[in-house]
């Protein structure tokens, strides 16, 4: 540097109203920073309320969850259990069978007013159109009685918890009876 650049860089250290220029726009600034960083702040604070929020909601009203999914093998066995005891040709004979048969279906009717009571709700299919978001397609079945998409089956039931899918039901759901392909071209060659 020469020696004049030195004298007005002195020269602009030195000036106390250049000085005081700089103090007023830079306290300024940080004022304006400081604001802009409280406001992130409290937004972000307000952001995190609002998520621990839903967060405790969320688990008050589906803390069950897994506990429920889980619950739902039982029903289905104690189901399968009265479909084997009842078809059971060894059995038919026996008098009591009637009586553990009834036992069962109490312990059924028990367990589903429980799941009632949890908010775990049955999904219905009897004659529903096929939705994928409570239905799971294992098959398609031919059948011109009712409208194609139309569940005529339900292999295993679906469950929702409250507003939640449990389970997706599992289902056959119908389709138009293919039309014979090899009359197709028939027609047309006598045409």
């Amino acid at each position: 540097m020469t020696d004049l650049n030195k004298e007005d860089n002195i020269d602009k250290k030195n000036d106390p109203t250049k000085k005081d220029e700089k103090k007023e726009l830079t306290l300024e600034e940080k004022l304006k920073d400081t604001e802009e960083k409280l406001l992130r702040s409290l937004a972000e604070i307000d952001n995190q309320r609002k998520r621990f929020e839903k967060d405790i909601q969320e688990a008050l009203e589906f803390g069950g969850f897994n506990f429920a999914k889980e619950n739902l093998v039982i029903l289905d066995n104690l189901q399968r259990a009265y479909i084997s005891i009842k078809s059971d040709p060894s059995l038919k004979g026996n008098k009591d069978l009637d009586k553990f048969l009834s036992n069962i279906k109490i312990i059924e009717k028990d367990l589903i007013s429980i799941f009632k009571k949890n908010k775990i709700e049955k999904i219905d299919t009897k004659n529903k159109k096929f939705d994928p978001n409570f239905h799971q397609a294992m098959t398609e079945m031919e059948d011109d009685k009712v409208e194609p998409g139309t569940i005529v089956q339900e292999m295993l039931p679906g469950y929702m918890f409250g507003n939640r899918l449990l389970r997706a039901s599992l289902v056959a759901v119908s389709k138009k009876k293919a039309q014979n392909e090899e009359k197709k071209p028939e027609n047309s060659e006598k045409k």
